[in-house]
């Protein structure tokens, strides 16, 4: 159960619904005619501005393993008649290109051919493009091996989606924020429209891994719930990426600590020809980023971000007023054509005030009751060295981590005597991480191995007056951590039959030394087989098994009573989960395809919270902190389903995905038996459309159902003053966990997009449309039944119906307000690009 767990879903559910990523936007202008407005603001502006320019393709192919310059290969612009090959050192340029967007394919004899797609050219600066080629296994004279417009591998045959920087800018309702984007595949599970908590078939939302450029990032959003991954805006630069591939399953032997999904973003490198900007202006915050050339050998990529979230939730009256900056950068230098290295950083800043005079709904004044004043920081650092031999490449990989995370609570937000003190917490995790990896080729067989290990931090100072169905308690304790973590890997891959049939076989060890029952990483042993057959024209079936593990969070680890680890005295446990994924894949034309895959996760060793009763995989998709409490490692899970995909690539100016997912996820309480988890989504229905028009218009369209999500029912007890003095809120009665079944409910996106391209400057207008048909989930939430003056504000505090019963028994008048959020969130986004 978290310390403190707070719902902004809950905010302004009366006079104002609360908004996506915090946004609460425009309220005095009717709904239609902002959408109106907006898009005749697009289409009026659009004459206004002056002729398209020029721009230029350009880049450098290399052997994957060796880094040497692949001499002659064939590079072609894609449904144009534009061609060229690469020149003695591997590079390549196209100039005089009208700006759009384009595919390219590289070939060359005995190697198999690369496909990029939906490369943006712009006027403003060069698009850079460089490729790796692979030696085909079957090196015949006059052959060139095709390739595919999507990325599969041997490791991951099948659960890999690769998602291009155009598709994550253009997406409805994506607000630029990779989280977001996607819900629009299968499998995905979405908890609060506001919240970017990533459940991945039926997963909770702290088995999720995250590396940026191979470095890895435990933390991907503002405001982080502490021992899970979800917040209501995301920390990357969208205008730093160049692609992302995301795994949920068939995860690489090398990526560890995860059990439902990996993600892999893969940053652009600076311009090498002069120093260049861009700047963004949307709903929520503002950001500038600027790269360039620090020498011949040596490029960066720096940006900063601000939200001015604080002055429009004031000017709205709005009880809180959340601010957040944060900072991405990356420095690469090439020493020569066999090393490199590179630094990359990212980091935020994340504060959070309460409003005060914003008093004069019941609905704020739950909130103001409820919510903590919390302040919260993060950064991750790496240095990445890789160095390149005859057969293979040597990466070796050191960063560092922290997250400081604090919340005070006072009751009725009165601060004058230590008696109100309700919450008092501050957290610190810290990370310090090596990581070597080997990866060559032999033979035309892929070994890749290497070794991690890691020095961990943990602090936690925590008072908190808590409330539950067990009664009053107050946790007040100090602890300080330190232990390290260590494992390896090794993987072979090779392919059979003229490469028609793909394998391959990998296993990975990891332990740590917190405690004697995750020590000795054989227990922690992790074998994985994929299998690809290619068994006709455009067809394929994909196969992927494996047993993975994760270490349960810090919060649990460090948690400490008297002076004592009691989940580690108590042999707290590694989370295991067998994995069992299988598909067809189907081709149908050279940019689209269909599949079909099936999976089973079967879980265990999962937390189980002593003083709920309930498994810590029902927790994590709101505000806070999770496992801060006694656990036993008892918990059960199993979660399975299918999924079903037509994904259509970028062809003749029209794209789009659609996706169906039945799947069904359970774990066990403290009972050992199986209830619906909080993430048990039966049904999700996605569509996304879209088209390009002439002149630089796009136009695209979302359309997500999903099936209602299951729900707990409120304690008898909930209306005793003790818990409403401590929780502020009514009491979850955990006996009867996920009981209820919540309406699901279909939310329609759409978004505008009108680019011009100029000499120095590209400019990009959109326009986007979030839940345009205004469609609100209902639920019930408890608040104090306070007296009502002659305007309607409530007064004074809540009403005892008791009053002449002893203190401990003493009950409150309660009343059920509507927890919808139902607002249509239109914005107008402005991408400046010098």
């Amino acid at each position: 159960m978290s310390i403190y767990y707070f719902n902004i879903r809950k905010n302004y559910k009366k006079n104002h619904s609360n908004a996506n990523r915090f946004v609460m936007i425009r309220k005095y202008v009717p709904m239609k005619y902002k959408v109106g407005l907006g898009i005749i603001f697009l289409i009026l502006f659009s004459h206004a501005l002056g002729i398209s320019q020029k721009g230029i393709i350009k880049g450098r192919i290399t052997d994957r393993y060796s880094n040497d310059p692949i001499i002659g290969a064939n590079v072609i612009l894609r449904n144009t008649t534009l061609g060229t090959t690469t020149d003695v050192d591997g590079n390549f340029e196209f100039v005089e290109i009208s700006p759009g967007i384009y595919g390219i394919e590289i070939s060359y004899l005995g190697y198999e051919s690369l496909i990029y797609n939906e490369i943006e050219v712009q006027a403003a600066k060069p698009t850079i493009i460089n490729g790796a080629m692979v030696e085909s296994a079957e090196v015949i004279e006059e052959v060139v091996v095709k390739a595919s417009n999507f990325r599969k591998t041997n490791e991951s045959p099948l659960s890999l989606r690769n998602i291009g920087v155009s598709e994550i800018k253009r997406n409805p309702g994506g607000n630029r924020d990779i989280s977001r984007v996607i819900q629009s595949l299968p499998g995905v599970t979405s908890s609060a429209s506001f919240r970017n908590d990533l459940i991945i078939r039926g997963g909770a939302p702290n088995e999720n891994r995250f590396y940026l450029d191979d470095i890895e990032t435990p933390v991907i959003n503002h405001f982080a719930t502490q021992g899970s991954s979800g917040g209501p805006a995301g920390i990357i630069n969208v205008d730093f990426l160049k692609e992302v591939d995301f795994y949920s399953g068939a995860f690489p032997a090398s990526r560890y600590n995860a059990l439902s999904s990996i993600f892999n973003f893969r940053f652009k490198d600076g311009r090498d020809d002069r120093l260049g900007l861009n700047v963004t202006a949307g709903a929520t915050d503002v950001g500038v980023t600027a790269d360039g050339p620090l020498g011949k050998k040596t490029t960066f990529l720096v940006s900063a971000r601000r939200s001015y979230l604080q002055f429009l939730f004031e000017a709205l009256g709005l009880p809180f007023l959340p601010t957040y900056t944060d900072f991405n950068a990356k420095v690469k230098h090439k020493i020569d054509n066999k090393n490199e290295i590179y630094f990359l950083g990212l980091g935020a800043i994340d504060d959070f005030v309460l409003n005060q005079e914003a008093n004069d709904t019941e609905s704020k004044q739950y909130i103001l009751d409820r919510l903590p004043i919390n302040t919260q920081w993060n950064y991750t650092n790496g240095i990445a060295y890789k160095h390149y031999g005859t057969n293979g490449y040597t990466a070796f990989i050191l960063s560092r981590n922290m997250l400081n995370n604090e919340a005070i609570k006072y009751k009725n937000n009165d601060a004058s005597t230590e008696d109100n003190l309700i919450l008092n917490y501050k957290s610190q995790e810290i990370e310090n991480k090596l990581r070597v990896e080997q990866v060559s080729s032999y033979n035309h067989i892929e070994y890749a191995y290497g070794m991690t290990a890691e020095y961990v931090k943990y602090n936690n100072a925590t008072y908190n007056k808590i409330f539950t169905s067990t009664g009053p308690a107050t946790i007040d304790y100090n602890s300080e951590l330190e232990f390290l973590k260590y494992g390896a890997f090794i993987t072979v891959s090779k392919n059979w039959w003229n490469s028609k049939l793909k394998s391959s076989l990998g296993i990975r060890m990891d332990g740590n030394s917190s405690t004697s029952s995750m020590k000795n990483p054989l227990r922690q042993t992790s074998p994985r087989l994929s299998l690809s057959l290619d068994i006709a024209n455009n067809w394929a079936i994909n196969f992927n098994t494996g047993y993975y593990f994760q270490l349960p969070p810090y919060t649990c680890l460090g948690y400490n009573e008297q002076g004592n680890f009691v989940n580690l005295s108590s042999g707290i446990r590694y989370i295991g989960a067998f994995h069992l994924v299988t598909g067809i894949e189907y081709k149908y034309n050279e940019y689209g395809r269909i599949t079909l895959e099936g999976y089973a996760k079967m879980y265990d060793h999962y937390p189980i919270l002593e003083r709920e009763g309930i498994s810590l995989a029902n927790l994590g998709g709101d505000f806070g902190v999770i496992g801060n409490e006694s656990v036993t490692s008892k918990g059960k899970g199993r979660t399975y389903g299918i999924e079903l995909m037509a994904q259509q690539k970028l062809y003749k100016n029209y794209y789009g995905i659609m996706a169906y997912t039945f799947g069904q996820s359970e774990f066990t309480n403290s009972d050992g038996t199986y209830a619906p988890s909080s993430w048990d989504a039966r049904h999700i229905l996605t569509a996304t459309l879209g088209k390009r028009f002439s002149k630089n218009w796009e136009m695209g369209i979302k359309y997500r159902y999903q099936s209602g999500l299951p729900g707990t029912p409120y304690d008898q007890n909930s209306d005793l003053v003790i818990n409403w003095d401590r929780n502020a809120s009514g009491i979850l009665d955990y006996a009867r966990i996920n009981t209820l079944r919540y309406q699901g409910g279909g939310f329609l996106d759409m978004r505008i997009d009108k680019k011009w391209f100029f000499k120095k400057w590209d400019l990009n207008l959109y326009f986007d449309v979030q839940n345009v048909l205004g469609t609100s989930i209902s639920r019930q939430t408890l608040v104090l039944d306070r007296p009502l003056d002659e305007d309607g504000k409530p007064i004074g505090a809540g009403v005892i119906t008791n009053p002449n019963a002893q203190v401990s028994e003493q009950r409150y008048a309660l009343k059920s307000i509507e927890d919808g959020v139902g607002t249509v969130l239109p914005t107008i986004g402005i991408v400046v690009s010098l």
